[in-house]
């Protein structure tokens, strides 16, 4: 490919290196189609996990308030069970890694 190629085959090998060159695009093109069809996926899929998310949190205050209103459970109990929970994987990080039961 290249200038060995035109010097030795002429117009004959410009049309090859065109050709080379065409394929190589091709290739190129499906690959960047196939990295925006798995980001397109991944970013979809991130979406949806927000949604749900946002639709648990929205659920779990809805359960908290209504326990603590109706004076089943205090805020100060549900502030010290979250803070055992915290801390049963030996660090303070504001997650849970265990089970829920």
């Amino acid at each position: 490919m290249g200038w060995g190629r035109t010097f030795l085959l002429g117009d004959i090998g410009n049309r090859l290196d065109i050709k080379d060159c065409e394929q190589d695009i091709r290739i190129l093109k499906e690959s960047l189609m196939e990295m925006y069809q798995e980001e397109h996926e991944v970013d979809t899929e991130l979406r949806a996990v927000q949604m749900e998310n946002n639709q648990f949190k929205l659920y779990l205050a809805a359960i908290i308030r209504l326990l603590t209103s109706k004076g089943v459970i205090s805020r100060d109990d549900i502030q010290k069970m979250v803070e055992i929970i915290d801390a049963e994987d030996g660090a303070m990080d504001g997650k849970a890694r265990g089970d829920v039961l």
